[in-house]
């Protein structure tokens, strides 16, 4: 390693932090002798986030500190890159017949170094992600071959206590293995000051304001090789910072674009591709390579929100896909290699976060790959699997799912029946959660869409896409679109009673909820031809309300949908039976429709729609 030149300058706390763990954990002022053990420390973080920077930095303060100490930097991407390094340091030292072929020149160089008279050293193993070449023992036994063992180049790296070993990896996995016992060292993202002298470094434009500074780096997730390659871009194009910005944020498309440009950058391996897209993408196919489940769970992962992804998704498509007799054990391992290589980031609750560059990246990876639209279906049929409908009971999880919900409905997958299917129970059941809270405008656009996947599916008189018209019309009656509700329900009711008869109970439901249209507009004798059986329905709506109340309590919002529901009798009996205003059933239904109120007011709230309208009766 040539130490002459200058070392990479690290400002940011984080980064003076990291390079005091190295000092503590590598340095040593006096040569180590006897039978002590080596020292040994690892660098881990996502592809891009400036381990090799870090190394370097530490590598030239040693140097500084201790100019008798050597310095080796060995890139460990791929085997032959090994066996170069080594080479050099052979050549550089003129190790005698280290041209020679049948001398295995690994070994040669791992005894000099061992040597006790050699005196201090460093060794940099740089970009060390590959499990296989260094440790074959930890991979499982069907991915273990005869060349793998045969390149087992952890029994070359030299140990010995006059001699130090640093690595950097995407893999924590491999950091753990290399550094016996201390724990390796994450290098994170790149915040605040430091994301803006990064990027003054690498702009001619010295006049950008330090606001614009932070919402490109926001935008790139702080990850500095990303911005690095943003500063090349502008430079390489002679565009203006808000060119460029404006260009950015135009769509994901356009930054998934620029994370593929290629840049020259100084300090870094040139034979590692210089553009996060292919730096992260070696790593996927890595990653396939080891555990197919893991990259198959990145690539879902991908099509899902980037925050608070639920580990039911993951075990439900693991399920799915066949994986369920190779038990919690195997989701365990392959979520294991991805939080390792930092593409996913564990919660307290056992939920994940995915970085949003990592979701770009990998969308990419699959498009190449022809598999976009495939992996998109699968996050739907997830997320469908897993949504429940939107009843009080289910109100938390429904909650925490929707963004999920709202991020899979963004793509196209392959459009199989499975998918359209799934895709409309999937809309009937956020629908459901959005009525109940009172979100009408965006209840109307999923039911909207779930009633035309069913009538494409299975026709207009077919059971669920009447109970899907049925949802969309109670949602046009909350708003008061009293037409477009009647429409539906006149539908609705006439097939119901075609296919099942008068007294089907689905029918009955459907002229219900029509005498309810009729109802809040005041029409109350269309209304009473249709409910005007008010001592059976008073029965039924008796019963319907002790049962709720006793399996769901006096307070679940479909009690309270019963107890309104007789209110609503009572008041009808007492408006059409009785002549005089204040005559009839008047004081039970108050009764009851205060009980409603102040409920709802308790759970959902004194400005909820429901507790409105509960107010709201005449």
């Amino acid at each position: 390693m040539n130490t002459d030149q200058p070392g990479p300058s690290l400002t940011s706390q984080e980064s003076l932090q990291i390079l005091q763990q190295l000092k503590d954990q590598l340095y040593h002022k006096q040569p180590q002798t006897g039978s002590g053990s080596q020292l040994r420390a690892s660098l881990y973080g996502l592809g891009g986030v400036g381990k090799s920077q870090v190394a370097r930095a530490y590598a030239h303060w040693l140097h500084e500190k201790q100019p008798d100490v050597s310095v080796f930097w060995v890139y460990a991407s791929n085997a032959e890159r090994f066996r170069q390094a080594f080479m050099s340091i052979a050549q550089h030292y003129h190790f005698p017949g280290y041209d020679d072929p049948t001398l295995n020149v690994l070994l040669l160089v791992k005894r000099w170094l061992e040597h006790k008279d050699r005196g201090q050293w460093l060794m940099v193993i740089d970009n060390a992600d590959d499990t296989q070449l260094f440790f074959p023992s930890l991979q499982e036994p069907e991915v273990v071959t005869s060349t793998s063992q045969e390149e087992h180049l952890g029994l070359y790296i030299p140990e010995c206590v006059h001699g130090s070993v640093l690595v950097t990896t995407r893999n924590k996995q491999v950091g753990l293995k290399f550094a016996k016992g201390n724990p390796p060292i994450e290098v994170g993202a790149m915040y605040g000051e430091e994301s803006e002298q990064l990027l003054r470094a690498h702009l001619r434009d010295r006049n950008v304001a330090s606001s614009e500074l932070a919402e490109l780096s926001a935008r790139l997730e702080y990850l500095p090789l990303a911005l690095v390659q943003a500063a090349a871009f502008i430079e390489m194009n002679t565009m203006a910072f808000s060119e460029y910005l404006g260009f950015l944020n135009r769509s994901d498309q356009s930054l998934a674009d620029m994370l593929s440009e290629e840049f020259e950058t100084v300090g870094r391996d040139s034979e590692t591709p210089c553009s996060v897209t292919k730096t992260w993408m070696l790593s996927f196919e890595h990653i396939q390579k080891r555990n197919s489940l893991a990259i198959d769970l990145l690539s879902l992962m991908s099509f899902f929100n980037r925050h608070d992804i639920s580990s039911e998704f993951l075990a439900s498509y693991s399920e799915q896909q066949g994986q369920k007799e190779r038990g919690e054990m195997q989701l365990q391992k392959a979520l294991g290699l991805l939080k390792a290589f930092s593409f996913v980031t564990p919660r307290k609750d056992q939920s994940l976060d995915v970085h949003r560059l990592v979701q770009l990246v990998s969308q990419k990876w699959l498009a190449k790959k022809g598999r976009v639209r495939h992996f998109a279906g699968q996050a739907l049929l997830t997320v469908s699997h897993a949504y429940p409908f939107g009843n009080y009971e289910n109100w938390v999880t429904c909650r925490k799912y929707l963004p999920h919900v709202y991020a899979v409905l963004q793509f196209e997958g392959t459009g199989s029946r499975d998918e359209r299917l799934g895709k409309a129970t999937l809309l009937d059941s956020a629908a459901a959660y959005l009525h109940y809270q009172g979100q009408w405008v965006e209840a109307e656009k999923f039911q909207l869409q779930a009633v035309e996947l069913r009538r494409e599916e299975f026709g207009l008189d077919h059971p669920s896409t009447l109970t899907s018209m049925a949802n969309l019309a109670s949602t046009y009656r909350n708003q008061g679109r009293w037409d477009e509700a009647e429409k539906l329900e006149v539908q609705v009711m006439e097939t119901n009673r075609m296919k099942l008869g008068v007294n089907h109970p689905d029918t009955l439901s459907s002229m219900a909820n029509l005498a309810s249209t009729f109802r809040d507009q005041g029409r109350w004798e269309e209304a009473e031809k249709l409910e005007g059986r008010w001592d059976e329905a008073e029965k039924l709506e008796i019963q319907v309300m002790e049962t709720r109340k006793i399996i769901l309590g006096v307070d679940h919002p479909d009690t309270l949908i019963s107890i309104a529901n007789l209110a609503s009798t009572y008041r009808s009996q007492g408006r059409w039976e009785e002549a005089e205003k204040n005559q009839g059933r008047w004081e039970e239904a108050e009764e009851l429709e205060v009980l409603v109120m102040e409920t709802r007011k308790t759970k959902l709230g004194p400005n909820h729609p429901d507790t409105l309208t509960t107010e709201w009766r005449p």
